[in-house]
């Protein structure tokens, strides 16, 4: 089974603070999904008409876990701390084996 790639594009911050306290919610709950972080932060460089955005890159043990993390009550939680915040997208994609 691949592994399973969550991909969270930040549009726009417009609370930093709220993006904190979502972080400091959410980061547990997703290692008990046994999330593995990989990348986080402002591109280094953007090619093809990327925009310059946060960008976190997040592994799980399958697609299915990462789905089951997003859809977790206690994700849920800490999702509603960017309502009105942050414009994002979150992508769970599958990995290549």
């Amino acid at each position: 089974m691949p592994k399973g790639y969550w991909i969270a594009l930040y549009h726009s911050v417009e609370d930093p603070a709220a993006l904190t306290d979502y972080a400091a919610a959410a980061g547990p709950v997703l290692l008990s999904f046994g999330a593995r972080f990989l990348a986080r932060g402002m591109p280094s460089h953007t090619y093809e008409g990327g925009a310059r955005q946060r960008c976190v890159l997040v592994e799980f043990e399958s697609v299915e876990r990462a789905a089951a993390a997003y859809s977790s009550p206690a994700y849920q939680v800490a999702l509603a701390k960017l309502e009105g915040a942050v414009k994002r997208e979150v992508r769970i994609v599958p990995g290549v084996d």
